[in-house]
């Protein structure tokens, strides 16, 4: 994505770099000792680049905000809430020049980011309230797998971290291939199977 040319003057990998040297710039240390980094990213650019970047906006947000999170891990950081990077035109800009504002923002959870990564790729965010899992429409993760019970199970933020729990699923729930009793503490990097779907939990 980053090497990929658009009508604008500014090229997407310069963006990348902006975003992760915030990262550096604005880092600061939390009362448990952890690097916290910002998590919000706006980026205001020349009106004329701004819609030429519009063309691959949706990706570019995406693969930018993906960008920061490879980076926090590989350096340590701590985000407070989700990555979230968004693109805006500003008069006062001139062309081929942008500035990044970022930001702290806390998420719901108050504990840091959770992410479930599907199969698909697709990541989907661990809040304030419980996600449940199952063959159900109405559940917040639903997938088509024979495997999986209509309520198979729910993954949560507690005070003490990031949590799966079986809701007694007839095949149940698995971490790095065993098998849960209750509340399971989940840690970055760890592989969570769902009867035969298998997702990646990621932390910050």
């Amino acid at each position: 994505m980053f090497t990929r040319r658009s009508s604008s003057s500014v090229r997407p990998i310069e963006l990348g770099r902006r975003v992760v040297r915030e990262m550096d710039d604005q880092r600061n240390v939390d009362v448990k000792g952890r690097r916290i980094v910002p998590n919000a990213f706006d980026i205001r650019l020349n009106p004329r680049d701004h819609q030429a970047m519009i063309e691959i906006g949706e990706i570019l947000r995406t693969e930018l905000a993906e960008a920061a999170r490879e980076y926090a891990r590989e350096e340590g950081y701590h985000f407070l809430g989700p990555v979230a990077v968004d693109l805006h035109p500003d008069e006062g800009q001139k062309p081929g020049r942008f500035v990044v504002d970022s930001h702290l923002r806390q998420g719901d959870s108050g504990i840091g980011v959770g992410t479930l990564v599907m199969p698909s790729g697709d990541r989907v965010d661990i809040g304030g309230t419980p996600l449940v899992v199952g063959r159900l429409p109405e559940c917040a993760i639903t997938l088509s797998d024979h495997n999986v019970s209509r309520r198979h199970a729910e993954v949560a933020a507690t005070p003490n971290g990031f949590v799966v729990r079986d809701l007694g699923s007839t095949n149940g729930t698995m971490v790095n291939g065993a098998r849960v009793n209750g509340d399971h503490r989940l840690r970055d990097g760890d592989i969570v199977s769902f009867g035969s779907t298998y997702v990646r939990f990621e932390s910050s």
